[in-house]
């Protein structure tokens, strides 16, 4: 019967006219003596195309289509085919019926599977077909995240020459039961593994957290965390023992919390990595922060400023002296922003110090200072000391209490340009901070020039954008003079934005110039609000919810994104 199917095939393909018999009868005696399927050769030479192959097995064999990137599994049917079997026979479990198992494959004509899976897993089994590539990509989906591998399997395709750790310091002298199996081959590739991907998929953090099963590995990707696989528990110890090595630390200290960095070169490009260890009840969890200092490369003008925000942030840049503030969450980008205006700024002829806790990107014609409250130096100390080596621009990480916001609006005022950031809701909300912190409101007035608030909201996958329809009783409860026909978008979810819909963040801006009517509002003591409602009215001030509903407008971002960045404000 076999044969009889196969026959069926190749003549319908050769009565196609789309392939010469003499290339399809060479094809079938490379078959026969490798073993290697017919189609597969036919694609490969460049003969004739999957497509028109799978449109045949449809209309010969009068098996569906199915578009895989289009369909949820259930993952429930894990426990039905395992990762082994479904990658040895490149099929996908879709969806169980009563004794009916239903498989996505790419092989229509391998009768030996299925009499393999009805004895496997008891069950009828009913076919659909699908592009082999598609099929691939699923099971690296379906299966990567549930399934615990050895550390040998994982990272058996990972070659430890492909990183290069730049001045790599290991610690002598300090023993530990994981550190032979650390430097072993397979926890290497494993660690490489973890991070190469991380930077593969534009991670800005990796998670590594200790289970009572293992490890567990998240990314956070344009802001949102995502499973990516579990480490087995067996291999965990020599896991963080390897990071603690790449990252100089302790490795005999597991109950205190630990901070560290390295630096690693791939492919020419050099990306450092910021280490946080914090002990927990099942082991050490990990964090690692990336930092790809191509992400400062984009100056002022790659920040996505409307051009009325840049035009003022710009002027407020080249001020010889005062106070820039930029406001925000953890987490909204506030340091892109600082490095991206230091940047602008970092010329020979400028003295240009940091004071940061801890620091971020190491930037060449800097001097950067961390800070170390345990020995005294805090942001208040730097600062004092940073004073007294003749800086044009200051840079402090944050303003956290009142002798900080004290000392930086001094030094505001006696000729330095002052960077830093701070923890309000908007721009408005900096000026009275300051003034709660007890720092007098004629002081804050006269050394402030621009706050800029801001937040991160993904952007939306250009390769499967679409337009959406939202209910205009939806629109008409928000508070925004929506145009007649306003057009929305969403993404649909691709490979490329791995599902889904959503590829890179951009910047939601509110820039306050600081004015002197603005100055003489918060003499007299007004609110943030009428500080704000001001800056709208008379000013022209975008606020964070009308330059989030600008770019949604602009098909940049979509509503659900506006609303989820924007609701508290």
């Amino acid at each position: 019967m076999s044969a009889t199917l196969k026959d069926k095939i190749w003549k319908a393909i050769a009565a196609t006219g789309a392939i010469r018999p003499a290339d399809l009868d060479a094809a079938i005696l490379e078959h026969k003596q490798t073993g290697k399927a017919v189609d597969k050769i036919l694609i490969e030479k460049g003969l004739v195309k999957e497509q028109d192959i799978l449109s045949l097995f449809v209309s010969e064999l009068g098996v569906p289509f199915i578009n895989l990137s289009k369909y949820k599994i259930d993952p429930g049917l894990q426990e039905t085919i395992n990762e082994k079997i479904a990658r040895q026979y490149k099929i996908v479990p879709i969806s169980a019926i009563g004794n009916s198992l239903t498989i996505a494959v790419c092989d229509p004509l391998n009768v030996f599977m299925i009499d393999d899976l009805k004895n496997i897993t008891g069950r009828d089994i009913d076919m659909v077909i699908s592009a082999e590539s598609d099929v691939l990509k699923t099971l690296d989906a379906y299966y990567s995240v549930t399934g615990v591998a050895s550390v040998a399997e994982i990272s058996q395709d990972i070659q430890v020459e492909e990183f290069e750790i730049v001045e790599d310091k290991t610690q002598d002298g300090q023993g530990d039961e994981n550190v032979d199996e650390s430097e072993k081959a397979p926890i290497i590739r494993m660690v490489n593994l973890v991070i190469k991907e991380a930077l593969k998929q534009r991670a800005s953090d990796i998670h590594m957290e200790p289970t009572v099963d293992g490890m567990r590995v998240r990314y956070r990707i344009d802001g949102i965390l995502r499973d990516v696989l579990m480490i087995p528990k067996e291999n965990m110890g020599a896991v963080i023992v390897r990071i603690k090595i790449l990252s100089r630390l302790d490795i005999t200290m597991s109950q205190a919390p630990q901070d560290g960095r390295f630096k690693l070169k791939l492919g020419g490009r050099e990306v450092d990595f910021r280490v946080s260890m914090l002990p927990t009840i099942f082991g050490q969890k990990i964090v690692m922060r990336i930092l790809d200092k191509k992400n400062l490369s984009v100056g002022l003008s790659g920040l996505g400023l409307s051009e009325k925000a840049f035009t003022v942030l710009k002027e407020g840049v080249r001020k010889p002296f005062g106070m820039l503030l930029v406001t925000g969450p953890t987490g909204s980008g506030k340091s892109t922003t600082l490095y991206s205006i230091i940047n602008e700024l970092n010329t020979v002829d400028r003295n240009i110090i940091t004071v940061e806790d801890p620091v971020e990107y190491l930037v060449e014609g800097l001097t950067q200072i961390q800070a170390q409250p345990e020995i005294g130096l805090t942001f208040a100390e730097g600062l004092r000391a940073i004073l007294r080596q003749s800086p044009d621009v200051v840079m402090v990480g944050e303003i956290r209490d009142n002798e900080t916001a004290d000392i930086a609006i001094k030094a505001s005022l006696t000729g330095q340009l002052v960077l830093s950031t701070l923890h309000t809701n908007d721009a408005a909300g900096a000026l009275t901070r300051l003034v709660d912190m007890g720092v007098e409101p004629f002081l804050v007035a006269s050394s402030l020039v621009i706050v800029t608030a801001q937040r991160l909201c993904r952007r939306i996958c250009g390769r499967c954008k679409k337009e959406i329809a939202i209910p205009r009783e939806v629109l008409d409860r928000l508070k925004y003079a929506f145009p007649a026909n306003p057009v929305f978008y969403h993404g649909e979810g691709c490979e490329h934005c791995r599902k889904t819909g959503y590829q890179g963040r951009l910047a939601i801006t509110e820039v306050l110039d600081v004015d002197d009517k603005v100055r003489e509002l918060l003499l007299v003591g007004k609110s943030s609000d009428d500080i704000k409602e001001f800056a709208r009215q008379e000013r022209g001030m975008a606020t964070l919810w009308e330059d989030a509903m600008a770019k949604c407008l602009a098909g940049q971002t979509t509503l659900e994104e506006v609303l989820r960045i924007t609701s508290g404000d």
